[in-house]
């Protein structure tokens, strides 16, 4: 037998772990943890523990306090008491607290390392050299930032105190991403790790008590979902950073829509792993082991969909099946394993039970014949799901396990469109020698990280999210900072009545009572034409003093319906140029400005003469400043620690939805619209309630200024019950919101005409140097967001501010407050200069 031969036939020899130290802890502490609370342990206020387990022998590790709604409390109430503190201190002093925990990280990294393993089941090679390296990653990487926070970000200040809710899947790496640029940016924190896995954010309590971090900057609660609830409900907290389910993230969403606070969503994903048939398929299949292999397949952005291209796919599959039976599946603490155990038994069993549906409903599954299983313990066997269907459960539904399942594709078109069909978009790779083709592919995908020849990058320098279900908002990078900051004038604004004001001035002209007035029919407006409504009904429209001043068109399900289509049918104006774009909305401007008394003469009925032409003068300056942005958001280039490069690229987000407020008919409209249609969105906008006659005006003005057929697209009614129409019944790209992409991938082969390697660039990227248009998306980076409104608009605001706004944080799919609009500050999503969908690829 030769040398080779003997290579390859060796078996691995069990390599453990010690985890003598983790169980000296877990002794000192009596196997009995609280809160973190106000710098120091504490019992839970109704002293209720639960056990934490080591999912690969089912063994208890430790009890942990249950979190009620009295400790919640008190662990905001200690937040809030030390945020002016620490707001007080010098950026270089927080700096300083960022990397003296940097620092005790890598001291403690192996007893992390191991304490993670044993109470999450991941296998001790990924804690030790994947997650506790990015951990202190991260607080370095904010320490700097930290550092230029008031440079680099004038005119933002920290949000307050913020709520954060991590998974389990990777516990400690998920607490570092909330907690390091929530501290970076001025904010204290409340945090929540996962049910399953906290005993290493209690870790990293005793790591802040060391560092000498000031009492009640960090504080841990531990429990089960109705702790993370009462987080969530909790009037004194600012922001939410929630990472897990798409169904708790509908939750939250819902909870916090009738309150003040930011909110930022990590969900889940269903994410393509796209191999053509000119790709190093070796290679390939190597990155597809660390696309759904990794950590058990318990990733939310795990390559869990893999698209072949037809003409290789019987050779891809046969390399697979052979990598599969060289995976070695075992306690998670022997170094010479693969793939550890399942989080929890409830886990274990969705996983078994979506693939038994997947089965039923077609699929062949395969799973290595050789593999020896543990007698004990949660564990799954790596699994591939072949002949699956394109609707199949198990194409559709987020498995988060060892499972993958395989369909193939003949053309680039087709894998876009099999790649794209999914509720979910937070990540993808493609594997391609062909930059033209990467490159093509990569554009039309629709998550928010594209990784080509590579999967599963993660940086602290890259923002990280998705579109689609798949959530909102960015973690990482100087993008992900904007979640922690809102605009210094945000902080200060008053709220704004819910009703117009009463009409401050008479009518500009007395009524001529002697002939009747020729009537005014306001239509609805989709396709670029005026339409009347299918409900044939409309429904009356009364001046401030009770006046009638005309009839608006009622909307129902249908006209929403005929204004999506005529929306998506107008998806040439994303591939319009910004300069063509900007053009546009110049003309918009200069038509608004020809018929600007006209149109502020009626406003004036409802909201007074002084704010109608205010709302006018401000509207024409803002569509102006969206203009000019059209062809100035520009978007970066990222630089990791790895031989990759990221390119953050704004694109478009694709239909938006946009529901308006009543307070400011004209403004609101042009302040949520103009963004969008500037970034190269199609919109369907449900104009001002208490105002909709405003569409009858601002169709004319669309109408004479080339504006593209189903660009804009306006339908009036009741926004309580249009938007839930929109919702239900189509599909909308800005459900979640904008969202950032990410495309990474490693060096492309040689260029045909050099020898030279060519970077694989990407398509649109989030700009985290901007950080400032509206709706419009970075290239594959993160996730898809609803970024946050960041400007209050008010009359008095609308009249006095001489300069144009900054460019916008554009919200597609936001109401401005209740349906009753009992609430709060209109705050336009329009003028935040912080968020936008952004794609990042990386090469």
């Amino acid at each position: 037998m030769s040398v080779t031969e003997k290579f390859l036939s060796m078996e691995y020899g069990p390599a453990p772990e010690d985890p003598r130290e983790v169980l000296v802890w877990l002794d000192r502490h009596a196997r009995k943890l609280g809160h973190f609370i106000g710098g120091a342990f504490r019992p839970p206020a109704e002293g209720v523990y639960f056990d934490t387990l080591d999912p690969s022998t089912g063994e208890p590790l430790a009890a942990v306090a249950q979190g009620s709604a009295a400790d919640i409390d008190a662990a905001v109430k200690a937040a809030r008491g030390a945020l002016a503190e620490w707001q007080s201190l010098t950026p270089h002093a927080r700096a300083r607290y960022l990397y003296a925990l940097a620092r005790q990280v890598q001291k403690h990294s192996r007893w992390l390392a191991v304490l993670e393993t044993m109470d999450n089941g991941k296998p001790i090679r990924e804690s030790r050299d994947l997650d506790i390296p990015l951990v202190a990653r991260h607080f370095y990487h904010h320490a700097g930032w930290a550092q230029l926070l008031s440079q680099e970000f004038p005119g933002y200040v920290a949000c307050g105190v913020v709520g954060q809710i991590i998974p389990w899947n990777f516990p400690l790496l998920m607490l570092a991403w909330k907690i390091a640029p929530a501290l970076a940016t001025g904010n204290t924190v409340v945090l929540k790790p996962a049910e399953f896995t906290p005993l290493t954010a209690l870790a990293f309590a005793e790591i802040c008590q060391e560092v000498g971090l000031p009492a009640g900057v960090v504080n841990i609660v531990t429990g089960d979902g109705s702790t993370g609830e009462a987080l969530v409900k909790h009037p004194d907290v600012d922001k939410i950073a929630f990472t897990g389910s798409t169904e708790v993230g509908r939750a939250i969403r819902k909870a916090t829509a009738q309150s003040h606070k930011k909110i930022s969503l990590e969900l889940g994903g269903k994410s393509p792993f796209i191999i053509f048939e000119d790709a190093d398929l070796d290679s390939a299949v190597e990155g597809l082991v660390d696309g759904i292999w990794l950590n058990q397949g318990q990733v939310c952005c795990a390559g869990s969909r893999l698209l072949m291209q037809e003409s290789v796919a019987e050779t891809l599959i046969g390399k697979v099946r052979e990598r599969m039976s060289m995976l070695r599946v075992g306690p998670p603490l022997d170094k010479a394993i693969d793939i550890g155990a399942i989080v929890a038994r409830v886990q274990l069993e969705r996983i078994q039970r979506l693939v038994d549906q997947g089965v039923a409903e077609g699929a062949t599954c395969w799973q290595p014949p050789s593999l020896v299983m543990p007698s004990r313990g949660l564990f799954f066997p790596p699994t591939l799901l072949s002949n699956v269907h394109p609707t199949s459960t198990v194409a559709q539904q987020e498995i988060f396990g060892p499972v993958l399942t395989a369909m193939t594709f003949r053309t680039p078109r087709e894998a876009v469109e099999l790649a794209n069909n999914t509720v979910y978009g937070l990540a993808a790779s493609v594997w391609t020698e062909s930059i033209n083709v990467a490159l093509h592919v990569a554009a039309q995908l629709k998550a928010g990280v594209v990784w080509v020849n590579s999967t599963n990058l993660f940086d602290a320098a890259c923002g990280f999210g998705g579109y689609k279900e798949s959530g909102y908002g960015r973690e990482g990078g100087r993008e992900g900072l904007f979640e922690y900051l809102e605009p210094e004038w945000f902080k200060r604004a008053p709220r704004l009545a819910t009703k117009p004001k009463a009409m401050d001035q008479p009518p500009e002209q007395e009524i001529d009572r002697g002939e009747p007035q020729i009537d005014r029919t306001v239509k609805l407006y989709f396709g670029g034409k005026q339409a009347r409504p299918d409900s044939g009904y409309s429904f009356e429209v009364r001046a401030a003093d009770g006046r009638l001043l005309g009839e608006a068109p009622l909307g129902n399900r249908k006209d929403i319906r005929n204004a999506v289509e005529a929306a998506r049918k107008a998806d040439a104006w994303a591939r319009t140029t910004a300069h063509n774009r900007a053009q546009i909305l110049y003309y918009m401007a200069e038509n608004l400005s020809q018929r600007a008394g006209e149109i502020a003469g009626r406003l004036a009925a409802v909201v007074g003469k002084e704010q109608a032409h205010a709302e006018v003068r401000r509207g024409i300056e803002r569509v102006f400043s969206y203009a000019a942005w059209a062809d100035k958001y520009d978007g970066a280039v990222h630089n990791p620690p790895f031989r990759n490069i990221a390119l953050a690229m704004h694109e478009p987000v694709g239909t938006v939805g946009i529901v308006c407020p009543a307070d400011l008919p004209l403004l609101g409209l042009l302040s949520l619209v103009m963004p969008a249609i500037a970034m190269g969105n199609t919109v369907i906008a449900i104009p001002s309630e208490a105002y909709p006659l405003i569409i009858g005006d601002l169709y004319q003005v669309f109408e004479t200024s080339d504006l593209p057929a189903g660009v804009v697209n306006m339908v009036s009614g009741p926004p309580s019950r249009l938007s839930k129409l929109r919702w239900s019944t189509v599909a909308s790209d800005a459900l979640p919101a904008p969202t950032q992409k990410l495309v990474e991938g490693a060096q492309s082969p040689a260029c045909s005409c050099s020898s030279a390697p060519v970077p694989r660039s990407s398509l649109r990227s989030r700009c985290p140097a901007h950080s400032r248009c509206p709706s419009r998306a970075p290239a594959r980076l993160s996730q898809t967001r609803l970024p946050r409104p960041s400007h209050t608009l008010q009359a008095a605001d609308i009249a006095s501010d001489p300069a144009a706004p900054s460019p916008p944080d554009f919200a597609p799919i936001r109401s401005y407050g209740p349906p009753d609009g009992a609430h709060a500050a209109f705050r336009a999503a329009a003028l935040d200069p912080n968020t936008s969908q952004t794609k990042q690829t990386a090469a």
